[in-house]
């Protein structure tokens, strides 16, 4: 297969994902696949000499630019009036719902606070957002268990200050809702917090390190936005 041939299969990929994810109204999810798929398209566009060729391809980035450019707009109309609520349901076994392909389409340029654990809190070091300060709320373990739980949780916000990131750390013996809150304005609400995935067999087994692979247990998530959610309102999270 030529370059180009793979650069075409990786956008018809992509674009193909954002029509399923569009068609089972997972929005913002299939806004950010016809955002990748558009400028992987463009990317052939510009390496393609047939004339005819860049025809078709011109069309298709305008069809999909469109799509895209409305559901932009629906999304924003649904905030904008406190409406938006998204659902997604995890069947047991599923693979392909890793922490970046549940959260990244909510971390964006605004979002300044947030709450979380390590492999999340691994995903906002990676973002393109502005995450400075991470709220957790959490049960307190007890006896031997508390010392070493405390530990672990500084040892986590140790490293994190190495990003300019805080950890603030409060313990509730009430805690029950398991969401996370983005200062943003979006909050996820998930049925087993994120303890969503299945141990393998080994360390040498597929989806050990890569959780898009990893089985999942079944669970349902909830997205919503809140309009009225001040910047300086942090998000809770159990562990």
């Amino acid at each position: 297969m030529s370059k180009l041939a793979g650069m075409e299969a990786s956008a018809t990929s992509v674009l193909r994902r954002a029509v399923e994810l569009d068609g089972s109204s997972r929005l913002p999810e299939a806004l950010v696949c016809y955002q990748e798929g558009i400028q992987l398209l463009l990317d052939v566009l510009k390496a393609t000499t047939d004339e005819a060729k860049k025809g078709r391809y011109r069309e298709r980035i305008r069809e999909y630019m469109d799509r895209a450019e409305e559901i932009k707009k629906h999304v924003q109309l649904e905030k904008e009036a406190g409406k938006y609520h998204e659902q997604i349901h995890i069947a047991a076994g599923s693979v392909g719902y890793s922490y970046d392909r549940l959260f990244r389409p909510y971390i964006d340029q605004t979002l300044t606070e947030i709450m979380n654990f390590l492999r999340f809190c691994e995903l906002l070091v990676k973002s393109a957002g502005q995450v400075r300060r991470i709220h957790l709320t959490t049960g307190e373990e007890e006896g031997p268990r508390l010392e070493e739980q405390q530990g672990r949780l500084r040892e986590l916000r140790d490293s994190l200050n190495k990003y300019s990131i805080s950890l603030d750390v409060q313990y509730s013996a009430t805690l029950h809702d398991r969401e996370i809150r983005f200062s943003n304005g979006w909050i996820i609400k998930i049925g087993r917090g994120l303890d969503i995935f299945k141990p393998t067999k080994g360390p040498f087994q597929i989806g050990f390190c890569d959780y898009d692979l990893r089985e999942c247990h079944e669970t349902t998530v909830d997205i919503f936005h809140n309009k009225h959610l001040k910047t300086t309102t942090y998000g809770d999270v159990s562990s």
